[in-house]
């Protein structure tokens, strides 16, 4: 028998870099987004909108819950905005725009090379994922 055979076969563990975890950020943002707009749908069906609103204003809720779009088709609108819309519309804004701003800082790491522009870009795209998130949830929060 050979020194070799004897051996523990060696199992690949990932690095926990910062790249991983963005890598599954990426998975998890994406699952989570379509687990809000389903749970979005749901809530709107408990609260009636089977009954009261078009399908199209149905998508729209289900993606951004805002009452004003079912303002016009039902008498109590202030009903749909609860603090657990609020919190809703605030998840689903963050994991959509990380999401989204992800991918571009992942774009810029394949096709910008390592020039002064790389830290420059990534500075840009992280001060405008700031001023997203906090113009929505500003918005979120006037509505």
């Amino acid at each position: 028998m050979s020194a070799r055979s004897t051996l523990r076969p060696r199992s690949v563990q990932p690095a926990w870099s910062f790249e991983y975890i963005m890598w599954f950020f990426t998975r998890v943002s994406g699952l989570t987004m379509y687990l809000l707009a389903l749970s979005g749908v749901v809530g709107a069906f408990i609260l009636g909108a089977r009954t009261q609103v078009d399908l199209q204003t149905l998508l729209r809720w289900m993606f951004f819950p805002n009452r004003f779009h079912v303002e016009p088709y039902l008498d109590d609108a202030a009903f749909w905005v609860t603090a657990w819309w609020q919190i809703m519309q605030i998840l689903i804004v963050f994991f959509a725009v990380s999401h989204g701003f992800n991918g571009l800082r992942v774009v810029i790491e394949d096709y910008v090379g390592r020039s002064f522009w790389r830290p420059l870009l990534r500075s840009v795209v992280f001060l405008l994922w700031l001023a997203m998130l906090v113009i929505a949830v500003f918005v979120i929060l006037q509505a």
